[in-house]
């Protein structure tokens, strides 16, 4: 047996737990050193660390048992038998390592510190302990004795400054590194990290650190190399996101609404500076942090909550919320979706609509805001200029110009299909300005704004003499004119039956054949239809040819409702302001009570009826601001004129004024947002318009249900 192993091997102090020993507190007491080892059946299983006992506790074998660490867990050093690079990890964790003797019996233990000694004091040609930690370690290292000379390294620092292993070893340090730092880290006993270090042949970002000893001593110096180039761009990483992060929170700090970030439990978790004073009862948000939003409704301090509504209708939810003491804010709720498609996050955007801002500052900040609107045109104008008219932020309208831009290198049919008003033809247009006809000409023809035998000569044109009247010498049709080029064909559902037919002969068989001809020609014209019907219900009726529909249905891009995007209408609206104020050289802005006024609005004429409200409001405001109050009157949000409702049915009267009572409510609020408003227009207490339409709408919620 190894002497060095014996003469700092501890002998074990025993205690058995089964069966239990009845002198716990006498081998407690009769043991010299703090290791106990806990016994079953005479077989070692566990021992305890009595430093790390309390000292006033009573030692039983219960509470010795608890504090007990599996014996394991412990490394096992065999006498005769060779140490492996595990082994040593093992015991660089535990307290002691166990020694057995040749039997395979348990001889004693070694504490921690003995046991490394003896591993590194042993010649084991297959171990070299510090060379493989070395080696193993990604960045450069390289260890420096106090005659400042390097006495190890690994092989990554030796690629990173681009020498050898004999070139650097017992090598003065000086010569590789920065001598001044090396002395300043002798000196001081300080460490000094990031110091970029560039020769003709590296680059490298040096940490110098001091290896001091027991008498507090700098003995040496670990020098820590990390290659230039993955630091660049961890630092450029890194770099980003903090800019990043600066210009969100410049953007949050800059925000006129008030800003709040909530968890799916409706836990606050971060706000932005700007806050609604006298609305949560405190006097900074802070104070709400963790804290759950949906409380406040709970206790009545306002209704409705955004972020329930959010959170149960998984959409966005737009609301006027009202307080006991009666002030209104106006919410807009958006949820954040996780992978799984549930609720993780709700953006909450509020606005004080109670009172009304001051001139000069409701100027300014109008101002700010149509500043940022217009910087944010330009970068949209600038990102794409074929598609420079086209002016959005939303989503909904961002899928769609991104179809209409893999359209690009196509000539396939396309069936543009949205409400009137929401820019058809101007989606047609883009198609025909990105795709490969752009330098092609671009021809549009509403089906639905003339007669079906007018229709049918502008489409396919006549020869001389076709029929009376017409023009002596022919005319060439729309399909000729944009032969090679696209035919925009709108309101393609007016179409009479007839010319259905020809117009898909024309489709299949690409020639068409003139009014009073026998002769076909040939075109290549690429063909956008649109129409605001339900083609798939005039099919089903008859009134529109089934293969027809086909044909021209290869592409179809359906373009959203303005009311569904109501995030386009602050840029659509500063849009046409801006034209406006180009046109006629006027400074007009909109507030920012109108903008809310016209995102909350549903816009049933689209964007054509936005831009007609714009003109209409330049034209008639007589102030350099246009205030919510004239946007309120121009949209017809005021007071209706009173009509009498028509029964056209006999039923008990007390259920007619039930039913009459509903609907009236739901009207009102329909019409009017809020409940105040509502109650003002019905002529009822505003308690009495939140209690019945909770009611109505806790009825409508059971019968969906």
């Amino acid at each position: 047996m190894n002497h060095t192993i014996t003469d700092k091997m501890n002998p074990l102090t025993k205690l058995s737990i089964h069966p239990p020993d009845k002198n716990v507190k006498k081998k407690l007491s009769k043991a010299e050193e703090p290791f106990l080892f806990l016994t079953k059946e005479d077989e070692i299983y566990a021992y305890v660390y009595l430093d790390d006992l309390e000292k006033e506790s009573e030692f039983t074998l219960e509470t010795l048992e608890a504090c007990s660490v599996p014996i394991s867990n412990v490394g096992e050093w065999k006498i005769g038998h060779s140490v492996s690079l595990p082994m040593i990890f093992q015991v660089l964790g535990e307290h002691i390592t166990m020694v057995k003797n040749e039997e395979d019996e348990w001889e004693g233990y070694l504490r921690r510190e003995d046991a490394l000694v003896e591993l590194l004091r042993k010649d084991n040609k297959n171990l070299d302990l510090l060379k493989v930690m070395l080696s193993s370690i990604p960045m450069g290292v390289f260890i420096v004795d106090a005659d400042r000379r390097v006495v190890n390294c690994n092989d990554s620092g030796l690629k990173m400054i681009k020498s050898t292993y004999k070139e650097m070893i017992n090598s003065p340090a000086n010569d590789t590194f920065d001598p001044e730092h090396i002395e300043k880290v002798f000196a001081t006993g300080e460490t000094m990290l990031n110091q970029i270090l560039i020769t003709d042949d590296m680059g490298v970002l040096v940490d110098y650190s001091p290896i001091i000893n027991d008498d507090k001593v700098v003995d040496g110096m670990m020098i820590i190399v990390q290659d230039l180039p993955m630091v660049e761009d961890m630092a450029m990483e890194i770099e980003y996101v903090k800019n990043l992060n600066t210009d969100l929170n410049a953007i949050l700090a800059t925000m006129y609404d008030e800003i709040l970030v909530v968890n799916r439990k409706g836990e606050l978790l971060r706000h932005s500076e700007n806050f609604i004073p006298d609305f949560w009862g405190v006097d900074n948000l802070s104070e709400l942090i963790g804290k759950s939003l949906l409380d406040f409704e709970k206790r009545g301090a306002f209704s409705p909550s955004v972020a329930r509504l959010v959170i149960e209708k998984k959409k966005k939810v737009s609301v006027v919320q009202e307080t006991s003491d009666g002030k209104s804010v106006l919410a807009v709720g958006n949820p954040v979706f996780n992978d799984e498609g549930d609720v993780h996050r709700v953006i909450i955007a509020s606005r004080d609509i109670t009172e009304t801002t001051k001139l000069k500052s409701e100027l300014r900040e109008t101002k700010r805001i149509s500043k940022n609107y217009k910087e944010e045109l330009e970068k949209l104008k600038s990102k794409d200029k074929p598609a420079h008219k086209i002016i959005y932020c939303s989503s909904k309208m961002e899928q769609v110009m991104n179809r209409t831009k893999k359209l690009a290198d196509f000539n396939s049919t396309v069936l543009i299909l949205g409400e009137s008003g929401v820019g058809k033809e101007l989606i047609a247009k883009t198609i025909h300005r990105e795709g490969n006809r752009s330098d092609k000409p671009y021809l549009a023809l509403n089906c639905g704004a003339i007669s079906e035998d007018l229709l049918e000569s502008e489409l396919f044109g006549y020869t001389k003499g076709a029929f009376t009247g017409a023009d002596a010498n022919g005319k060439i049709g729309y399909f000729e004119q944009a032969d090679k080029g696209v035919l925009f064909l709108d309101e393609i559902s007016e179409i009479p039956l007839r010319l259905q037919v020809k117009l898909l002969r024309v489709l299949q068989e690409k020639e068409v054949t003139p009014v009073g001809s026998t002769k076909s020609i040939p075109v290549d014209v690429q063909i956008i239809a649109a129409t605001n019907r339900d083609l798939e219900k005039m099919v089903d009726k008859g009134t529109f040819r089934e293969d027809l529909y086909y044909r021209i249905n290869v592409i179809p891009i359906n373009i959203p409702p303005l009311r569904e995007r109501s995030e386009d209408v602050p840029l659509l609206a500063f849009h046409f302001l801006q034209q406006l104020n180009e046109q006629y050289n006027k400074s007009y802005h909109l507030s920012p009570e109108a903008l809310n006024m016209l995102e909350v609005y549903d816009w049933p004429g689209n964007i054509r009826e936005l831009q007609n409200l714009i003109e209409r409001l330049v034209v008639t405001t007589d102030d350099e601001v246009i205030s919510a109050e004239f946007v309120s009157q121009s949209l017809k949000f005021g007071e209706s004129k009173q009509a009498k409702p028509m029964v056209t049915g006999i039923l008990p009267l007390q259920e007619a004024r039930d039913h009459l009572e509903e609907q009236l409510i739901v009207l009102a609020m329909k019409k009017y947002k809020t409940t105040t408003r509502a109650a003002k227009a019905l002529e009822i207490s505003q308690s009495a318009v939140s209690r019945k339409y909770q009611k109505i709408m806790e009825k409508q919620n059971t019968v969906e249900s």
